[in-house]
């Protein structure tokens, strides 16, 4: 089977599921982490190499107080408290987008993971948080003019390289769950080629035999790349 060398992941859903189940829509963020981590590593065991999983948008500020404290606290947790297993399934991991926006302990928390998982290479999960595509593409094009970059120097190799997912393979399949069919502004310049799978699973809900059937549905596309 043809395996995807990078996933990028909109685990969608979390809030319909509670409210399905009767549950505090907070619950269901809970619920949606924990599938988050059992995820990792089903594609981990699948030979995935990449994982991009959008955790937090830029959009996502705009919820409550409430809801946006518990998921800063869900997201610091989810990092402090799986160093021990990201170190046991050799899992390295990275947080992209607007750090300087996180709460304090959170960004030390970022800083703590991604040291202490620097050197593990079975999955790269790369985890945003205050990301969004366009936000990504505005960053890069700003850094770029603050080097000095005459504009018949700059081609898709720099530019890339000036985005947050440098230095990684462009997402070959993106999986979004919860029955949404769009992008949502993320990683927007990175999914140009990418082939698509929407599932009407609720995330929480979303299982290792969904994954299994998405992989299947991957293998069976031709990527041409427009030749």
């Amino acid at each position: 089977m043809n395996i995807p060398n990078h996933i990028v992941l909109f685990p969608d859903g979390n809030r319909r599921w509670a409210k399905q189940k009767g549950l505090a829509s907070l619950l269901g963020h809970q619920k949606g982490y924990e599938n988050l981590l059992d995820f990792s590593e089903w594609c981990k065991n699948r030979g995935v190499k990449v994982l991009t999983a959008f955790g937090f948008s830029t959009e996502n500020w705009n919820r409550s107080k409430e809801e946006v404290n518990y998921l800063m606290r869900l997201l610091e947790n989810c990092l402090v408290d799986n160093l021990d297993k990201y170190a046991k399934d050799n899992v390295r991991v990275r947080v992209i987008g607007q750090k300087e926006r996180l709460p304090k302990s959170l960004q030390k928390a970022v800083e703590k993971t991604e040291e202490a998982t620097a050197n593990n290479s079975s999955l790269f999960l790369n985890l945003a948080i205050s990301y969004g595509g366009k936000w990504d593409i505005l960053n890069a094009v700003k850094n770029i003019v603050k080097e000095g970059t005459e504009p018949d120097k700059i081609d898709e190799k720099l530019f890339e390289n000036h985005l947050s997912t440098a230095g990684l393979p462009a997402p070959d399949f993106i999986i979004r769950a919860g029955g949404e069919m769009r992008m949502s502004n993320f990683v927007l310049w990175q999914a140009a080629y990418s082939e698509l799978y929407f599932s009407p699973k609720l995330w929480p809900d979303f299982t290792e035999q969904d994954l299994d059937t998405a992989l299947a549905e991957f293998d069976r596309r031709a990527r041409r790349f427009g030749k």
